[in-house]
């Protein structure tokens, strides 16, 4: 039997605003960052206001996904990492159970919740609604092989971020670019000068606009 220990995110609960999945246009899961909480992210699915689409929301064991900095080297946070992108699949997999085909599911994650639905996106390719990194990166030291395979489709790919994010270096947010391009994505990477680690109204509106097509 797998333990708590063991598999920290298991039957973590999901909060869920709007439709159901199976009645709605999309359906977009909403990872929040280290200290924060389900509830705060989807209140920025609120503000995004598009009413035809399903939020969902998981909440990470302890308000973080996985213990140490996105850039430490992976096994570092394990079993935390890798019971977060379990529990992501799971929901996946679970609205296609329900109906609901990837095409019309999205992942969007600010901070340590992108570094996470950008991280499973690209283990997990295919063609997605879409895929929206505030503040994040793919996850790994510097130098991380990045043999992903499978193609995005054209999937469209929002990525914002600071160029003096203390958190995320700019190299990282290039990096993730240029691979979710290789790999087939419509990428839209937006740095924003002196920002901070934050979401800002353009972002917002970006992201809107994407989900509204």
């Amino acid at each position: 039997m797998t333990t708590e220990r063991e598999d920290p995110h298991r039957g973590a609960r999901v909060f869920a605003h709007g439709p159901k999945p199976v009645d709605a246009r999309l359906a977009i899961v909403l990872l929040h960052g280290r200290g924060g909480s389900a509830e705060d992210i989807l209140g920025l699915g609120r503000e995004l206001r598009v009413d035809d689409v399903a939020w969902l929301a998981p909440a990470a064991a302890g308000q973080t996904w996985y213990p140490y900095s996105f850039l430490t080297p992976i096994e570092r946070n394990e079993p935390y990492l890798s019971s977060a992108l379990s529990l992501l699949g799971g929901i996946v997999q679970q609205l296609a159970a329900d109906g609901v085909p990837r095409e019309r599911v999205g992942l969007l994650g600010f901070s340590q919740g992108a570094c996470l639905s950008l991280e499973f996106a690209a283990r997990h390719a295919g063609r997605y609604a879409a895929l929206v990194g505030l503040s994040g990166g793919l996850i790994g030291p510097p130098g991380t092989p990045r043999d992903y395979q499978g193609s995005f489709g054209g999937t469209p790919v929002f990525l914002g971020c600071s160029d003096v994010d203390s958190h995320i270096p700019l190299e990282r947010v290039h990096e993730t670019s240029d691979l979710f391009r290789r790999m087939g994505a419509s990428v839209d990477e937006r740095i924003y000068p002196r920002m901070g680690h934050t979401v800002n109204e353009d972002e917002i509106e970006a992201v809107r606009a994407i989900l509204r097509r």
